[in-house]
């Protein structure tokens, strides 16, 4: 089994997309290393989930660099099928406001920029050999807030994921030629417990399909850009988002 199994990194892991992709890819029979600044939950539904976790702070360049450490220690020279980078982090203000580009400060900026683009990059070229082994895929969580003014989503958040979507394709580019295809997955309005209250009732009427998604969905569609069914899929970005980008 080992000789066959596919194996994933996943980042952000511990709710949400991040949760329901981990759920996908374990019942699919992959091996599933997960990257969470937590501790893997109580509740854990995936085999090999507590020792195939590293925790780390995605802010910190430094522990980026020892946990790609630690994963390589963690592969002994087997191959890296994917690498999803699906941590985020989009900050409100004091009151859970929105923060926009007159009242967002230059230290959150530079958190939100580690954390959404700079920590992908830093990881996908880390674990490029194992990835050449796989080969491999990579793919960045970016947002439908990255191409329009988001009710919700702040100045800082939407100008790092479209920055994710720009970097997104300069890696297809650049890791295509090694093998290793790029692509992104860009959400709109999914039912997780940290979307934005009231989000239901104003942003539903701008959703063709008149509903929100759901994280399995979202899962669901990672899945298939890693599977040989995208093989020939390499610098794309979909949307995941009822229509809402139309």
């Amino acid at each position: 089994m080992k000789d066959t199994q596919k194996t994933i990194m996943l980042t952000g892991a511990s709710r949400g997309i991040g949760h329901a992709t981990v759920k996908r890819f374990s019942e699919a029979g992959w091996r599933v290393i997960t990257c969470s600044r937590h501790a893997v939950p109580g509740g854990c539904p995936w085999d090999a989930g507590r020792q195939d976790h590293l925790e780390i702070n995605l802010e910190s360049p430094e522990e980026i660099t020892r946990a790609a450490e630690k994963l390589l220690a963690k592969l002994d020279g087997a191959p890296l099928h994917a690498l999803v980078n699906n941590a985020g982090m989009s900050p409100k203000g004091g009151n859970a406001e929105r923060l926009n580009s007159l009242n967002t400060s230059l230290d959150v900026w530079q958190e939100v920029f580690q954390v959404n683009v700079f920590a992908p990059v830093m990881l996908a070229k880390a674990l490029i050999d194992p990835l050449q082994r796989g080969p491999g895929t990579v793919v960045n969580i970016t947002s439908i807030a990255g191409s329009r003014v988001h009710e919700f989503a702040g100045t800082a958040y939407a100008a790092s994921k479209a920055a994710l979507s720009a970097l997104t394709r300069e890696m297809a580019s650049d890791f295509g030629k090694l093998g290793v295809r790029v692509n992104a997955i860009a959400p709109g309005e999914i039912l997780t417990e940290i979307l934005s209250p009231g989000t239901a009732e104003i942003m539903l009427p701008a959703i063709p399909l008149g509903r929100l998604g759901t994280s399995e969905e979202v899962a669901e569609t990672i899945f298939f850009l890693c599977d040989k069914s995208a093989a020939y899929i390499n610098g794309a970005e979909l949307h995941v988002n009822g229509g809402q980008h139309v």
